[in-house]
């Protein structure tokens, strides 16, 4: 069976590869793309769609979000209370790694349709 149209898989890597060139031509530069962490028994997992590194050496994990329209009210609102907390969940297992951690931040790349808006520190680990 042969489908035409973009998946949704399809989709979202496009999405990602558009909010990951825009952060390098930002500067930043990729650490790790699609950090997974596997669910618990009793834990949900996460997983963190690009992990970038500003100059300063601050760590920049990202969600990437993307929309047709923004009939929803839009990709960046649909980063909810559960996700971010499945993010902080990732993040900290990634943090891991570090002897001591850097200064680190969550950012959120929001498409909808043609219009990117990268907006940084988009919410707090607490």
């Amino acid at each position: 069976m042969v489908t035409t149209g973009w998946t949704t898989k399809a989709s979202g890597d496009a999405g990602e590869a558009r909010a990951l060139a825009h952060l390098q031509q930002q500067g930043l530069t990729l650490v790790q793309r699609n950090y997974r962490v596997a669910a618990g028994p009793h834990a949900r997992g996460g997983e963190i769609d690009l992990v970038m590194r500003e100059r300063d050496g601050t760590l920049v994990f990202v969600e990437v979000r993307l929309r047709k329209g923004n009939s929803q009210g839009g990709a960046a609102v649909s980063v909810g209370a559960a996700k971010q907390r499945s993010l902080v969940l990732a993040a900290s297992h990634f943090l891991l790694r570090y002897r001591t951690p850097p200064p680190c931040r969550f950012d959120v790349v929001a498409i909808d349709g043609d219009r990117l808006a990268w907006l940084r520190a988009a919410f707090d680990a607490a």
